[in-house]
Order: C-alpha cells, then structure tokens, then sequence
C-alpha cells in the first residue's frame, strides 16, 4: 500500500539515480583548465576596405610548409578550431615536433633520449613556450611519457 515506509523508498531511490548521474558526470581534469581562446586585446572596427576573412590562399597546405615555425606557433594556438590550426599542426609535425597533451605545447628533441621505454623517453628536447616568453626554450632531464603525445593527427 501506501504506508510511510513507501515514500522512504522513493526518496532512496532518487538519491541513488541522483547519485548514479553525478558519478556519470563527474568532472573531468582537464574541466579546471582555463580555456585558451583568443581574445582580442584591444578590438577594433575595421574599414570594409581592410579583409574580413583571411585570404583563400590559406586553405592550401602547400602555403604552410613555406612559413617558418613562429608562424605556425602563431597559426596553431590563435587560429583554434579551424583548417588553419589543422594545416599548422600537421607541418609541425612534418618538422619533428610534437604536441604533449598535458602541457598543451609542442616539444622537440634536442638529442636522442637518454631513456628510452615502452611507456615514456627521457632526455633534453626543446619546448615551445606560448604563455610566458612566446620562445623556444630547453628542458634538460623531461620525461615525455607517451600516453600524453597527441598522435590522431597523420601526416
């Protein structure tokens, strides 16, 4: 029937399918990253004169193996979300570099690794730095560990 104990039945019930939910729906790590938009400085209305979408010479990867690396940093983290970005990636990694998941930057090897397993390589390699200098920078004794290399991208 419809006695008391029934409702305290119900109410554990939705506490359960309310627990299973959150538990599906547990954040992630990476939902505590800031987002890495671009957003401009100082926008600024331009004339109608001035280009409004980028020039169609763009959309052809032959274009991308003629810009030095800068370029491509640039391309990469403020042309996020396009065929650009793609375009950028794939001659990076045409160039050797490789993208670590974790830090969200693009590494090179400086030498052959010191270390090398099934699960990581260690050694120097060269990082490109996008949040404080905008440079190539040197980290001695780093740890690549593969499970963080961007590898869906073929080149």
């Amino acid at each position: 029937g419809g006695g008391v104990g029934d409702s305290s039945r119900l109410d554990t019930s939705a506490r359960l399918r309310a627990l299973e939910s959150s538990l599906r729906n547990i954040p992630d790590l990476r939902d505590s990253e800031r987002p890495k938009a671009y957003v401009p400085r100082n926008p600024y209305p331009t004339p109608g004169s001035f280009p409004q979408t980028p020039a169609p010479v763009f959309d052809f990867p032959s274009i991308f193996e003629k810009f030095d690396t800068d370029t491509l940093f640039f391309i990469f983290y403020y042309q996020q979300g396009t065929y650009q970005q793609y375009l950028a990636a794939r001659e990076l990694k045409k160039q050797s570099w490789r993208y670590h998941k974790k830090y969200l930057t693009w590494f090179q090897r400086h030498e052959e690794p010191k270390v090398t397993t099934d699960e990581y390589e260690q050694g120097t390699y060269v990082y490109f730095d996008y949040e404080t200098g905008w440079c190539q920078r040197i980290k001695t004794d780093f740890t690549f560990e593969y499970g963080y290399l961007e590898d869906e991208l073929n080149v």
